[in-house]
């Protein structure tokens, strides 16, 4: 299987799920790119956290990485545009997009399988350290080396549908090869020394910077709209969202470079 044909499967799939969830006011059309397993990924430990695990450690005969990207649409992004607290529905989202980009990655490990290839999976997310607040398998570095995207000052991947969205991964011993879909070097405006501090500006604890994040900032911020989440009627106890810096930029639904 080449990554055409892969693709072409991909989306299929993805769109049906979608359709038969009844929930295409929330998501569009998910991006996907592969990497060959190199020397580019043992940078992981320098750029991402020092214990971040090499592909192979997933699985040791894996010969590539799959990313894909499940961008929301504008309706989802826009409600969580208003206001300093997450939006309820940037929270309902939380839950039921995991569980897509958990079906995804088994549809695509599936269609491998079928051509004689094993795959691994790691969780779209909760794979991080409590303490450093970073993780062991960043979907969004392995993203970057694959060409789905690029970072902005948000510390999020900007895709070509935007940074609004969540990212899913996963290694196999498939031959895919390098299927970028991005090859410029900056996607973000400010970092392409255009004029732009919206996610600064919008951040509402201040926990962005044109040097970095501030991770527990950032956090103590998603802390609370859990709290505020679980206090409320039929929602779970469990939505640790924020993504205000996500939420109404020029990067929220398309690259703006």
């Amino acid at each position: 299987m080449d990554v055409r044909e892969l693709r072409k499967l991909f989306t299929a799939f993805s769109i049906k799920l979608i359709e038969e969830k009844g929930l295409s006011d929330w998501w569009r059309q998910p991006l996907l790119a592969t990497a060959v397993v190199d020397e580019r990924f043992e940078l992981l430990p320098e750029v991402a956290a020092p214990d971040h695990m090499p592909p192979k450690e997933l699985l040791v005969t894996c010969q590539a990485v799959v990313v894909f990207f499940v961008p929301f649409t504008a309706e989802v992004v826009n409600s969580n545009a208003e206001g300093k607290f997450a939006s309820e529905v940037w929270g309902q989202t939380l839950s039921p997009t995991n569980n897509l980009i958990e079906e995804i990655s088994e549809f695509i490990c599936a269609s491998l399988a079928k051509e004689g290839y094993k795959s691994a999976v790691t969780p779209p997310t909760y794979n991080f350290d409590k303490k450093s607040l970073t993780s062991r398998w960043s979907h969004k570095h392995l993203a970057y080396i694959a060409g789905l995207g690029r970072f902005g000052v948000n510390a999020q991947l900007i895709t070509p549908s935007g940074c609004a969205g969540r990212l899913g991964s996963l290694v196999t011993e498939a031959p895919l090869g390098d299927h970028p879909l991005i090859r410029e070097k900056e996607l973000c405006l400010h970092k392409a020394g255009k004029a732009c501090m919206k996610c600064i500006q919008t951040c509402p604890v201040r926990a962005l910077s044109f040097e970095g994040i501030d991770r527990h900032r950032c956090d103590a911020r998603i802390q609370i709209n859990r709290k505020r989440f679980a206090a409320r009627s039929g929602m779970s106890d469990d939505i640790e969202v924020c993504a205000k810096c996500v939420a109404g930029m020029p990067c929220s639904l398309r690259a703006p470079i």
